[in-house]
């Protein structure tokens, strides 16, 4: 029996150096990642919940880059995804140096919000100068029929 301090009559001097590397904790952390983050990007990304009324429209892309106006059912307004007083919202609208640029904006607008609240919204773009205003719908099924106007 040596004296040595153990390992296979070799002293710490005497070990050859470890050639590889364990990489199995590596995958396991990159792993438990990867699982938080698919849970965690559809709670990161909600925007503002909107029922869009359906429509038979011709289908066009909206490019994820432009403006978008939303009214709530609850009469909120946002521009973009800051939601903006109705009193302040004309010189929101002026004070857009995007909007003014690009004259172009897109209203998102709930199914359920009156029409009258809808309309004064409208007036305010119109005095805003805003000439360029899509309005963002839903697609009608093919077996789904508008409904008929209500009578006078």
């Amino acid at each position: 029996m040596s004296g040595g301090g153990g390992g296979g009559g070799r002293s710490k001097r005497g070990r050859a150096p470890l050639g590889e590397i364990n990489v199995t904790p590596l995958v396991d952390v990159m792993l438990v990642l990867l699982i938080i983050f698919m849970v965690a990007a559809p709670m990161i990304t909600t925007g503002i919940s909107v029922d869009l009324p359906r429509a038979e429209a011709r289908v066009i892309e909206l490019d994820e880059s432009k403006l978008l106006l939303t009214i709530t059912n609850d009469e909120k307004v946002y521009l973009g995804d800051a939601e903006v007083p109705f009193d302040r919202l004309e010189q929101a609208l002026l004070a857009n140096e995007r909007l003014q640029r690009e004259d172009e904006l897109y209203v998102y607008g709930d199914s359920e919000v009156r029409y009258g609240f809808v309309v004064r919204v409208f007036g305010i773009l119109q005095k805003a100068g805003i000439d360029k205003i899509g309005i963002v719908t839903n697609p009608l099924s093919s077996g789904e029929t508008e409904g008929a106007a209500p009578p006078p």
